[in-house]
């Protein structure tokens, strides 16, 4: 009987795993065709979004995700959100650096999204943001641009 039980785990297991790494692949290829999170040049985004800036402020790094802006400053990360079908709400956020309390960093495996970012702002427990970047973004650039503004 306990042969018997053991196959069975192992069948279980196995169909499992097939399934899991197809689900994986799926979504690998849905974050490709709809593009998760790309930087886009300082000049685009100062073009676009200059007149949100302080005086004094510079663009360090953005990424498009979807319709959506994730733009790193040297005062402040902005996250600029289209609303609605049609885009035309948007929702201007500002946090500041020194209100994130932690920030992580994930990398993927084969055919999965290439890499998570998730900051914490205060004292939540579940991540404030989440964000899913794909292969034209460096996530240590990333990672180091939030390391060098919230450990300061």
């Amino acid at each position: 009987m306990r042969s018997t039980i053991q196959i069975h785990i192992f069948e279980e297991y196995s169909v499992y795993t097939f399934f899991h790494n197809i689900i994986t692949l799926i979504m690998g290829l849905l974050s490709s065709l709809l593009g998760n999170a790309g930087a886009v040049s300082q000049e685009e985004l100062l073009k676009q979004y200059g007149t949100l800036l302080c005086e004094g402020e510079e663009i360090e790094l953005g990424f498009k995700v979807l319709r959506d802006m994730f733009i790193f400053t040297n005062k402040r990360l902005l996250l600029i959100d289209k609303q609605g079908i049609t885009g035309s709400k948007t929702e201007y956020k500002s946090i500041s650096y020194k209100s994130i309390s932690r920030f992580s960093v994930e990398t993927a495996g084969n055919f999965e999204l290439d890499a998570e970012l998730k900051i914490w702002v205060s004292s939540e427990l579940q991540p404030s943001i989440t964000k899913q970047f794909n292969k034209s973004v460096s996530v240590y650039d990333v990672q180091k641009v939030l390391a060098q503004h919230v450990l300061k």
